[in-house]
């Protein structure tokens, strides 16, 4: 683009990258000490800071569960911190790999080294824990980071960026603005490797503009993660965790059960277990600060868009009130829904709800929630109900997921030692501990030669020598 066209937040975008690009071009890998340090500062700031980021997370949402920004933002990232400067001697480690016996006794070697620039667009859902979590990883390989907030979560970004550039220099993390120049800009920079977290319309489009530069990246999608109650499980304990995982954070969770395959029989006995599990835990007053708001009007216009929709193609609604209430809609908190009796044709059944909506579809066989599962895109996350270990096992071999909890919703994501990821449409690439680390490292492999291996006998002139070698070379294979 030629630089007049430019605005000024465009040119500063990229004189903010070419400085990082330029560094890691000239500059070695950071070292352990330096990585530990800019670690250490991002906790600093994380804990000198908690109270101011839940109020803006608060703000921006209309209102946000304090308890739900502690436990699912700032204590999740400062483990991420923890586990990764406890490891990282380990992971930067070159790993001693097996040479084949053709080969001794050269040594083979893995040296992880930095990428170089890492680029993250973090949604405004859990901005500080997507935000930072994918950061840390980026960090504990030696990259240096540019995070793109939510234009969604602007209190947030902007203070973000305010303590960011207190405890680190421009060219080690810098926060840009949430202007749509710049969003549109972002993903069109050359970094050595993008993360993006949202939803699949975007990322396809994320995934275009940096397919042109040929920058690998990492895709944290959502889609439709299904929660299978098989017969073998205890309903009314089902129906609680599910409950819990639906409207944690009003269900705007890329991972929470968008929907519920139970056996038919137990359809209405599943719907009334899980509308007493809501009220039991969020109660039906929308003034209640465990339950959080949605978003922005037009999530929650969209919202009742869905719950129209389904309404008027057959489905039976069960809702503490109606969204339309004043009293729930000022504060934009939609009321916690049921939906029974939903059909492939509704629009709640064909896109990601995002919302503490949850349909319930009967199965009559217990070959059909796999059958269903597998007719549809591959989800990011998976859960079943039951006590039958080979049913159980049964799924988790027949369908493919980003993720599963059994028994439970939500908690793989928090197993720091397990990777974080999706597959096909929920997403590409992974992070978490030492899979963020070797996710964002170049894995450089070594191969030593010794002065004792007779590999020059594969040199011309060929002749009766390499006819010995062959046959060798042929036993050994």
């Amino acid at each position: 683009m030629d630089q007049s066209l430019k605005s000024p937040g465009q040119s500063a975008l990229e004189d903010a990258f070419h400085a990082m690009f330029e560094l890691t071009r000239t500059k070695p890998a950071p070292t352990l000490a330096e990585r530990l340090d800019r670690l250490a500062r991002l906790r600093a700031l994380i804990a000198n800071n908690e109270s101011r980021f839940e109020k803006v997370i608060s703000a921006d949402f209309g209102h946000r569960c304090a308890t739900e920004t502690a436990i699912a933002e700032t204590l999740l990232v400062l483990g991420e911190i923890k586990h990764a400067a406890k490891h990282l001697k380990k992971w930067m480690t070159p790993q001693r790999v097996p040479t084949a016996l053709q080969f001794l006794p050269a040594k083979n070697r893995l040296i992880p080294q930095p990428l170089g620039v890492v680029g993250i667009i973090a949604p405004w859902n859990y901005p500080l824990q997507l935000t930072l979590a994918p950061a840390v990883g980026a960090i504990a390989a030696g990259n240096r980071v540019m995070i793109k907030p939510s234009e969604l979560v602007p209190r947030f970004s902007a203070l973000l960026k305010e303590v960011i550039s207190t405890k680190f220099d421009a060219t080690e993390i810098v926060v840009t603005g949430i202007e749509d120049d710049i969003s549109q800009a972002f993903a069109s920079l050359p970094f050595d490797h993008l993360i993006f977290t949202g939803s699949t319309r975007v990322g396809r489009l994320v995934a275009e503009a940096a397919g042109r530069n040929l920058t690998p990246i990492t895709l944290e999608l959502g889609g439709k993660s299904p929660a299978i109650v098989d017969r073998s499980a205890d309903l009314g304990e089902a129906a609680e965790r599910i409950a819990y995982a639906k409207l944690v954070n009003a269900g705007q969770t890329c991972i929470a059960p968008d929907y519920a395959l139970v056996p038919e029989a137990s359809v209405q006995d599943f719907a009334e277990k899980v509308q007493a599990s809501m009220r039991r835990m969020f109660g039906t007053d929308p003034a209640n600060k465990d339950y959080t708001s949605i978003v922005s009007d037009r999530h929650y216009q969209r919202l009742e868009s869905l719950v129209t929709d389904a309404a008027a193609k057959g489905a039976r609604i069960v809702q503490a009130a109606k969204p339309d209430d004043p009293a729930w809609k000022t504060k934009r908190k939609f009321p916690p829904t049921i939906v029974i009796g939903v059909t492939p044709d509704m629009t709640i059944m064909q896109e990601e709800i995002f919302g503490p909506l949850l349909p319930i579809l009967g199965y009559k066989d217990a070959t059909e929630p796999v059958s269903y599962i597998n007719r549809h895109g591959r989800p990011l996350a998976l859960y079943w109900f039951g006590k039958d270990n080979a049913t159980r096992d049964e799924v988790l071999a027949r369908t493919v997921s980003g993720g599963v909890t059994v028994n439970d919703c939500l908690f793989h994501f928090t197993q720091i030692n397990q990777p974080m990821g999706g597959i096909g449409a929920s997403g590409t690439g992974a992070y978490h501990g030492e899979w963020g680390f070797n996710n964002l490292s170049k894995l450089k492999p070594v191969f030593y030669r010794s002065p004792f291996n007779r590999l020059a006998d594969l040199y011309p002139p060929y002749g009766a020598k390499i006819s010995r070698l062959e046959k060798m070379l042929r036993f050994m294979s």
